[in-house]
C-alpha cells in the first residue's frame, strides 16, 4: 500500500477578480521508503503541494476537489483538530531555512522533547534520552552534551540535521522536505541528502523532496515528478527521466545543466517566465515558452501520456506531431 495517494487535487483561492487556480488536477503517490523528488520553477505548484498534503493551506485558499490519502485514510476532509495530531504524528516536515523551524529561545534538547511528548507517551526522562539518540543518529557530534545548547549555537548544516531529528522525533510515515539544501553550500549539501536517503531506508519513511534543483533530485530522490504551472507534466524513475526526457520543458531543465566531460558553446536556456495564475494560457501552459508547440498545443490541454517507463503531459507523445 502506498503511504500517500493524491488523486486529481485542485487547489483554488477566490478573489474578488476571479478564482486562480494554484494546483490544477494533480496526481501522484509515494511507496514506504521511496523519495519522491518534486521539482519545478518558482511559481511551479511544489510547495503548495507539500502545503495542502498537510492542510496548511491559508486562506482563502481551499482544496475545491480531489483527495488527499494517507496510509489508507483519506485526510483531506479532516478537520483542523484532526489534522493537528497528524502532522508531527504521520506527517514531519523539514523546510528550507532552519532558524525558521526553531525557537531561538529554547534548547533544541527542549524542543525535541516537546515534539516528541506531543505525539509518543512518554515520560520527560525517556524523551530526553529520545532526543539524544535522535541527535546522534543525525550526525550531531557529543550529543548528550549539544541537546543543551540553543539553536544559535550550531553551524547552518547542523542546525538542518536538528530540523532532521525534529522530523523523525514520532516516527512519521511520511517526510515533507520543502528545499531542505537551499541555503546550504554544496559539501554541506551533499551530507544533508546523503543522511536524508539513509534515515529513509533505516525508516521506511516515505519523503516528498521539494526542489528546483535537478542534481540534488538525481542524486537523492528514486522517481521525479516534475511540475509547471501548477500542472504535473511529467513523472517516473529519475534515472529515465534524467537520461531520457520527454516534455519538453523537462528537456529544457536537463539541457541547462552542465555535464562533465562535455564542452558545448552554450547551455540550453527556457525563454520566457513562468505564467501568472490569473495568466494561463489555453491549452498546454508550457506552449508560449516550447520550441516544439503547434495549434493543437494551443488549443487544448494534453493528459499524461505514458512514454516507456515514464508518463509526461504532451501532444508530441500521443502521435509524434502537436
Amino acid at each position: 500500500m502506498n503511504v500517500l495517494e493524491v488523486r486529481d487535487l485542485r487547489v483554488e483561492f477566490p478573489t474578488h477578480r476571479g478564482v486562480l487556480t494554484a494546483l490544477d488536477n494533480v496526481s501522484l503517490s509515494i511507496r514506504p521508503g521511496e523519495i519522491l523528488g518534486v521539482v519545478g520553477e518558482s511559481g511551479a505548484g511544489k510547495s503548495m503541494t507539500g502545503l495542502a498534503v498537510q492542510g496548511l493551506l491559508e486562506p482563502p485558499g481551499r482544496i475545491a476537489s480531489g483527495s488527499v490519502t494517507l496510509n489508507g485514510r483519506r485526510i483531506d476532509t479532516l478537520s483542523d483538530r484532526e489534522m493537528t495530531r497528524i502532522r508531527g504524528r504521520e506527517i514531519g516536515a523539514i523546510f528550507q531555512d532552519p532558524l525558521t523551524s526553531l525557537n531561538p529561545l529554547f534548547t533544541v534538547g527542549a524542543q525535541l522533547v516537546e515534539t516528541i511528548r506531543q505525539h509518543l507517551p512518554m515520560s520527560a526522562s525517556a524523551a530526553r534520552a529520545r532526543a539524544v539518540e535522535l541527535l546522534a543518529e543525525v550526525g550531531i557530534p557529543a550529543p548528550s552534551e549539544r541537546v543543551d545548547h540553543y539553536p544559535h549555537q550550531f553551524s547552518g548544516g547542523m542546525r538542518q540535521r536538528v530540523v532532521i531529528a525534529l522530523a523523525l522525533a514520532a516516527r512519521p510515515s511520511l517526510i515533507i522536505a520543502d528545499e531542505p539544501t537551499t541555503a546550504l553550500d554544496v559539501s554541506i549539501q551533499a551530507q544533508i541528502t546523503a543522511l536524508l536517503r539513509r534515515l529513509c531506508a533505516e525508516h521506511g519513511s516515505a519523503v516528498m523532496l521539494v526542489t528546483h534543483d535537478m542534481g540534488v533530485i538525481a542524486e537523492t530522490a528514486d522517481r521525479v515528478a516534475v511540475m509547471y504551472a501548477g500542472r504535473l507534466i511529467e513523472i517516473g524513475e529519475v534515472a529515465q527521466v534524467t537520461r531520457d526526457p520527454q516534455h519538453p520543458y523537462t528537456q529544457g531543465l536537463m539541457g541547462s545543466i552542465p555535464a562533465l566531460g562535455a564542452r558545448v558553446p552554450r547551455l540550453e536556456q527556457i525563454d520566457g517566465s513562468m505564467p501568472r495564475l490569473n495568466a494561463i494560457p489555453p491549452g498546454c501552459a508550457f506552449n508560449p515558452r516550447c520550441p516544439q508547440a503547434g495549434p493543437r498545443c494551443r488549443r487544448e490541454r494534453p493528459e499524461l501520456f505514458t512514454a516507456g517507463a515514464e508518463k509526461a503531459a504532451c501532444w508530441l507523445l500521443e502521435g509524434g506531431t502537436a
